[in-house]
């Protein structure tokens, strides 16, 4: 049978939920099982194609094209698993098919409501999507991590919170668990860490018809045995069901904190599930490359020139790409976040120390990145910054927008056409060197970009590309873009 692992989250948003089911996964994972995983975010959006990248961080592209939530990255890296965009479930999309339903008289004109043919449509979903396999070898995975966003309580995530309440009596209840991930803040005043706020979490989750069987607590520093006990008394679990996860120096030492206190044992009981208890080999891995990444001493700084540089997380993919390749060749990473609009001359006339300030950072650099974005505001900056680096040789990467302001910047200092420029930003160039592409919908703006895994050929024998990938004849890479190179 399936094993399911629901992740709730209470007291506030943007908790670790995320972190901490990829990393309950990877401790399963580690121990011989296959493991997927399916994030439910209650918004209405169909998808997060539409957003803007302060809303919820980056748009994660997987290879089907699905545009979802950041979370799935996670799952991905941690898990080293391909998913599809049905592991990413919304509100909208759950309404949508209901309403598909009921348009084609699949209900034989029965009143359509929320309980119970919205929480049906739910659980049908979550039970055909958990045997999809997601690993290289194909074969259906026996576990699967279900997180639900937001807080428990929000208006929008109760129909979720119903389609479980049932789910674990259709199921049996050695077949599904709940994992809770509350905050025991710690106010400066006092020092105390204070455990009301999950009380009250918890009792709301119990009061909707779901009992957590593991507490995971989130806290600045490790939980008092004092507080932890008293957590225990007051939310109707054992004090070995409450899981300490205090601030570590990576996210990638989450799944050791895990392993250390006994929460595999603890699911394979709950979930009878046949774990072999010896030395897991991944697990050492990734505590080798913990203490390799804590034990780093040479430095070496990246500067991020975007637009959404206010929220980091705008960019989660490519900062994680960053300190992977920085970790593999054992150094410590420093990302300069530099807002490109404050690289333009209008910002020296406007805030002149904000701009100086940019450009110290942007000089002070080792390398430069410019990664995607849409929209004109920032680009003169971006193009500014890619000729700077371009002049002085400095290591350079452009990555989409990036890319492409790239070829339009060489165009005006190299080749002289100095109106050049992509025709998302001046469709009346004479020099447009970056073009719409077949696939783009301009009156429609949701799924209307080439999206997902696609295969590019290399032509020519002596491309840096080319040789980068280790001579291939082809690479397959994922895409998000509207416009390309002409």
């Amino acid at each position: 049978m399936m094993k399911y692992i629901l992740v709730t989250g209470g007291v506030i948003s943007g908790i670790g939920k995320g972190i901490i089911a990829s990393s309950v996964g990877t401790i399963l994972k580690s121990c011989g099982l296959h493991v997927t995983a399916i994030k439910i975010d209650p918004y209405i959006n169909i998808d997060a194609g539409t957003f803007s990248p302060y809303e919820h961080g980056e748009v994660f592209v997987l290879d089907d094209g699905g545009e979802v939530d950041l979370d799935l990255g996670n799952y991905e890296r941690f898990l080293d698993i391909r998913l599809t965009k049905d592991n990413n479930l919304t509100t909208g999309k759950i309404y949508q098919s209901v309403i598909n339903k009921e348009r084609r008289g699949d209900y034989l004109g029965k009143t359509v409501q929320v309980v119970p043919h919205i929480t049906d449509a739910i659980q049908e979903w979550v039970v055909k999507q958990a045997t999809v396999p997601v690993d290289d070898d194909g074969v259906e995975p026996q576990v699967c991590v279900i997180e639900l966003g937001g807080t428990v309580g929000d208006i929008e995530s109760m129909p979720f919170i119903e389609a479980f309440r049932q789910f674990q009596f259709k199921v049996k209840r050695e077949n599904f668990c709940n994992i809770h991930v509350s905050l025991v803040p710690q106010p400066s005043a006092t020092g105390e860490q204070k455990t009301k706020p999950t009380q009250n979490s918890v009792r709301e989750l119990r009061g909707l018809g779901l009992s957590p069987d593991l507490i995971m607590c989130r806290c600045s520093t490790a939980l008092e045995n004092s507080v932890k006990e008293k957590i225990s008394m007051f939310c109707h679990v054992e004090p070995k069901q409450v899981i300490c996860v205090q601030d570590v120096s990576s996210i990638y030492r989450v799944p050791l904190l895990l392993e250390d206190q006994g929460v595999v044992s603890y699911l394979s009981r709950r979930l009878n599930m046949p774990i072999d208890a010896r030395p897991r080999k991944m697990l050492t891995k990734w505590k080798e490359m913990s203490d390799r990444s804590d034990r780093l001493l040479e430095h070496c700084s990246i500067a991020l020139v975007g637009k959404y540089t206010k929220f980091s997380d705008s960019y989660a993919s490519v900062i994680k790409a960053l300190e992977h390749s920085a970790l593999a060749i054992s150094h410590k990473l420093e990302v300069k976040y530099i807002d490109s609009a404050c690289l333009e001359p209008g910002t020296l006339q406007e805030e002149p120390v904000k701009y100086h300030e940019a450009w110290q950072k942007l000089c002070s650099a080792d390398g430069i990145l410019v990664p995607g974005g849409f929209g004109v505001r920032g680009t003169e900056g971006k193009i500014h910054a890619i000729n700077w680096a371009r002049i002085q040789k400095k290591p350079f990467l452009g990555v989409c927008l990036g890319m492409q302001l790239a070829v339009c910047e060489f165009a005006r200092s190299t080749l002289g056409w100095k109106d050049a420029n992509s025709t998302e930003f001046d469709p009346d160039s004479k020099h447009p060197v970056v073009i719409d592409m077949p696939e783009h919908n301009p009156g429609q703006m949701g799924g209307t970009m080439r999206l997902g895994k696609r295969r590019t050929i290399f032509t020519n024998d002596t491309s840096v590309l080319r040789k980068l990938y280790g001579d291939a004849d082809y690479v397959e890479e994922r895409h998000r873009h509207r416009f390309e190179v002409r």
